[in-house]
């Protein structure tokens, strides 16, 4: 398979990405997303992310999944443009966690890359943030490849949140006043 990532020029709806959406979006409210997870194959024949690092100003729009099997190449790029930009570290990002967020992407119908506030830290930029008392846990799961910090300018965030909670695949977390929600793959809960 060829490169499978381009930078991201314009935002536009093609019926193909339509017809993707609509399909993956049926298939994660009526069997639910617990489901999912186990069944990764079942989510669309290719699955692309597009996303916007608001600390570095990347982008990238990346097919990850594509011929029944995750991307090796797409992959390492989305764990450089998720990467630690403080510590300038990457980790490899959890495939259920990417999942979620395309999952996520259909259920809302966005037009937008989602814009990353924070997805890997490492543990001393994770120690640096919770001593700052940004309400940064311990034990985040951002410094597992399992966390990230995002919107989507064109959902509104109560929207973004509730569409989260709604799939039931992890923590969802509500920063209305900072602007971007947290979700996880870790157990089921919001705050």
């Amino acid at each position: 398979m060829g490169h499978t990532h381009e930078f991201i020029h314009s935002y536009s709806l093609t019926r193909r990405k339509f017809l993707k959406r609509s399909s993956a979006t049926a298939l994660a409210l009526t069997s639910g997303f617990s489901h999912y997870a186990h069944s990764k194959s079942d989510l669309s024949p290719e699955r692309t992310l597009e996303f916007i690092n608001l600390h570095t100003g990347e982008t990238l729009q990346s097919c990850y999944w594509a011929n029944g099997k995750y991307d090796s190449r797409a992959l390492n790029d989305i764990n450089y443009v998720l990467r630690d930009h403080r510590a300038d570290e990457q980790y490899t990002m959890d495939s259920s966690l990417l999942d979620l967020l395309y999952v996520l992407h259909q259920t809302t119908s966005s037009n937008s890359p989602y814009h990353v506030i924070s997805a890997y830290r490492s543990p001393k930029t994770n120690e640096k943030l919770r001593k700052q008392g940004s309400g940064v846990a311990k034990r985040s799961l951002h410094m597992q490849g399992k966390a990230i910090d995002i919107r989507l300018p064109d959902i509104s965030l109560k929207h973004l949140r509730d569409a989260a909670i709604s799939l039931d695949a992890g923590g969802v977390g509500y920063y209305a006043q900072s602007n971007f929600i947290h979700i996880d793959i870790g157990r089921p809960r919001s705050w």
